[in-house]
């Protein structure tokens, strides 16, 4: 099979590969449709994320769908020809968090595309059959591969802890607050404020669930709104953030940021009792995602903006610089002429 291997920062090729066998549990998946993340632009441009450190060939890509062509010992054979939506980890399912419901802090994950992990910008991959999740035929290849992204916005408006008649506020209009903010209007917010510094991401945003989307220096002072949602990860946008949350709301921080630590507002924090939390992965959320994207109430397709395929991977990952740009997709078997329709909003 073909596979898109990251060789050395910005360095990637095409290789011949053994096509993967299911062991017990498992499925093998020929792989339709990848998503890209910031995080693999992110590997291609530096080589680490963090603590993670590419210092091995990787195949990168974590956000995929296709059809599963055969399983391993324990799997129903009936599963083969399933199309399915990967979600994308291996957890210990023995391990404390496992046993708690909360696998995504399982210490003993192994997560696509995360060193020394390959992920799916190939032709086949095999995952947990637990974790591929069956999809209705309405459901687009390229919807089914951004039930990962969206899953992530799931699990932070969850703990956002919001619903009917609340008030949040989004900083970010990238992929992930445009699906915090389409979430949040499934749930029943009423009011939906996204603030970003590019104003066509902010114009972006009032297709995807925001009731207003202005630029950072024009909110206004004391909106205390029921939760703040940080997707940028820039730390002006979170202080700011978290003035203009109520006595007793909440703060959720899912924008991956540049440094590791930063100041905060402690008293306001503490004065306030606002409750602050992160969001690491997702954990149960695939069949939120099946239901919010069949009943139209989420629009993935929407998001996508660009398709490549697997020769032209760096194109796909330098995609998020080009303005207007939203999401990419890549075809390990190449972009089909007519990318099928998926279920979602016109």
């Amino acid at each position: 099979m073909a596979a898109s291997v990251l060789v050395a920062p910005g360095v990637l090729k095409v290789e011949r590969r053994e096509v993967p066998s299911p062991r017990v549990g498992e499925v093998l998946v020929q792989v339709s449709a990848v998503g890209v993340c910031g995080s693999d632009a992110h590997y291609f441009r530096h080589g680490r994320i963090g603590d993670y450190v590419v210092d091995a060939p990787l195949v990168l890509g974590h956000e995929a769908s296709g059809r599963i062509v055969a399983v391993g010992a324990g799997v129903p054979p009936a599963r083969v020809g399933e199309r399915v939506s990967i979600e994308p980890q291996q957890p210990d399912p023995d391990s404390e968090p496992s046993r708690r419901g909360e696998y995504n802090l399982c210490p003993h994950m192994r997560f696509y595309a995360t060193p020394p992990v390959d992920g799916a910008l190939t032709e086949y991959v095999t995952i947990g059959s637990a974790f591929a999740h069956a999809i209705p035929e309405a459901v687009s290849d390229e919807a089914a591969a951004l039930f990962e992204p969206l899953s992530v916005a799931i699990a932070t408006m969850r703990k956002a802890a919001v619903g009917v008649g609340d008030r949040v506020l989004i900083a970010g209009a990238g992929p992930v607050g445009l699906l915090c903010a389409q979430v949040a209007a499934a749930a029943g917010v009423t009011e939906v404020i996204v603030t970003d510094v590019n104003p066509d991401r902010c114009a972006t945003a009032l297709r995807f669930g925001a009731t207003s989307a202005i630029g950072p220096d024009d909110l206004e002072a004391d909106l205390e709104v029921d939760a703040f949602i940080d997707a940028s990860g820039a730390e002006s946008a979170i202080v700011a953030g978290i003035h203009q949350v109520r006595p007793g709301g909440r703060v959720v921080l899912v924008g991956m940021g540049a440094h590791a630590s930063m100041a905060m507002p402690v008293a306001r924090i503490q004065n306030r009792e606002l409750i602050l939390t992160g969001v690491f992965r997702y954990a149960n959320t695939w069949p939120a995602a099946r239901g919010l994207v069949t009943s139209g109430k989420v629009d993935l397709d929407a998001l996508v903006t660009a398709r490549f395929g697997l020769d032209e991977v760096a194109a796909a990952l330098e995609a998020d610089r080009t303005p207007g740009s939203i999401k990419a997709i890549i075809y390990p078997a190449g972009v089909p002429v007519a990318p099928r329709q998926g279920a979602g909003r016109s």
